[in-house]
């Protein structure tokens, strides 16, 4: 399955590569501070979760989802058809779905995948010497954040919207110790190019994104990920327990 990730994913000599690019160009520290987490197998998953997907209402993911070591069972609301022995297919995702009960290969690669998904989790919490520490005392709502290492140790809120501005080659890493909400009809709004790709949410309370509420990056998260009716992540859900959906979209 590795040979099939249709999702790019930043190498480590990349990331190198592009944080010596930026220096070259005499870019503020701010904007090469981070460097990308590598995601392995894990980022062949849109949704990618240890102990189920539920969907109420008629959500839509684009991209593969897959739950291990839980059984297919734990994937619920999406009225899944079992075409091959090997995964399954529903009319809410456009690509496929997976789970540890299906036949070889799946269950080694989702093994593989869910290894992967914890160490970048373990490896995001890990980066030091932030930019910021407990910006906005975890209220960020209203800021303009450039790329860089933000760490707070509590939770973080976002009860209105939040810009990330910076470049293609920009890369913003959070470290949030407790929760991550995001207020029922607010926005991460990303400006000056900043890519779904290069944002990174590591999260070790549950992550909620609230009703109609919109969210752009990679959830790394250690606990739960919440969508609310109509909510959107435009980028992945990687959780170490449950993903819960309500009419929610997940896509690039």
């Amino acid at each position: 399955m590795k040979s099939q990730n249709i999702f790019p994913i930043i190498s480590h000599n990349s990331a190198i590569a592009i944080s010596t690019a930026l220096l070259a160009l005499s870019l503020p520290a701010a904007s090469y501070a981070a460097t990308s987490v590598y995601l392995g197998t894990a980022g062949y998953y849109r949704i990618l979760s240890k102990s189920g997907i539920s969907t109420t209402g008629t959500t839509h993911v684009i991209g593969n989802i897959a739950v291990s070591p839980v059984a297919g069972t734990a994937i619920t609301g999406f009225g899944l058809s079992r075409v091959a022995p090997t995964y399954s297919k529903s009319t809410l995702v456009t690509r496929n779905v997976y789970a540890a009960n299906y036949a070889a290969p799946t269950p080694e690669n989702l093994t593989v995948a869910v290894g992967d998904m914890q160490k970048a989790y373990a490896n995001a919490a890990g980066r030091a010497n932030p930019t910021k520490t407990e910006l906005g005392a975890g209220n960020i709502g209203g800021l303009t954040i450039k790329p860089g290492l933000y760490k707070w140790s509590s939770n973080v809120q976002i009860p209105s919207d939040v810009t990330l501005s910076g470049s293609q080659y920009g890369i913003w890493i959070f470290q949030v110790a407790g929760t991550l909400d995001v207020a029922s009809g607010k926005k991460v709004i990303l400006a000056g190019g900043a890519l779904n790709k290069n944002i990174y949410w590591q999260v070790a309370g549950a992550t909620t994104i609230g009703t109609t509420a919109v969210l752009h990056g990679i959830v790394l998260d250690k606990t739960k990920i919440v969508l609310k009716t109509g909510a959107k992540l435009y980028g992945r859900a990687l959780a170490q327990t449950a993903v819960t959906l309500d009419a929610s979209t997940v896509s690039p």
